[in-house]
């Protein structure tokens, strides 16, 4: 099954877009579209579990730390991709765009991988 995305409130609108005309059939939902935009890191987390999706934030303090108290408590977690500030919008729509094409969304599950891979 191809990943399926969740963009945290942090993530520019454009990189969204770049996703969807980068990849045709890409599944990527913005938390304000969701109606989560208000809502506690931990409770995003929780209904992207739910969902199946991935998240993709720009907040490195407090997502992966409640991602890592999910894993601990063995919670589900499909898996939170941080994006760092060096990470310019093209550079992370390529590597998502990657990501959504190349692997499965099972690949994913209980990984907190920041972008840029080094």
């Amino acid at each position: 099954m191809s990943p399926r995305f969740l963009a945290d409130e942090n993530i520019d609108s454009d990189l969204v877009l770049g996703l969807r005309r980068r990849v045709d059939d890409i599944d990527v939902l913005r938390v304000q579209d969701v109606g989560l935009r208000t809502v506690s890191d931990p409770e995003i987390l929780q209904w992207r579990a739910d969902e199946g999706r991935i998240l993709i934030s720009h907040d490195l303090k407090t997502i992966p730390r409640f991602a890592g108290e999910r894993l601990a408590a063995g919670l589900p977690m499909p898996g939170v991709i941080p994006l760092r500030s060096s990470l310019s919008i093209a550079q992370a729509i390529d590597e998502i765009a990657a990501i959504a094409v190349a692997s499965d969304a099972e690949e994913w599950n209980n990984q907190i991988a920041y972008l840029p891979f080094r």
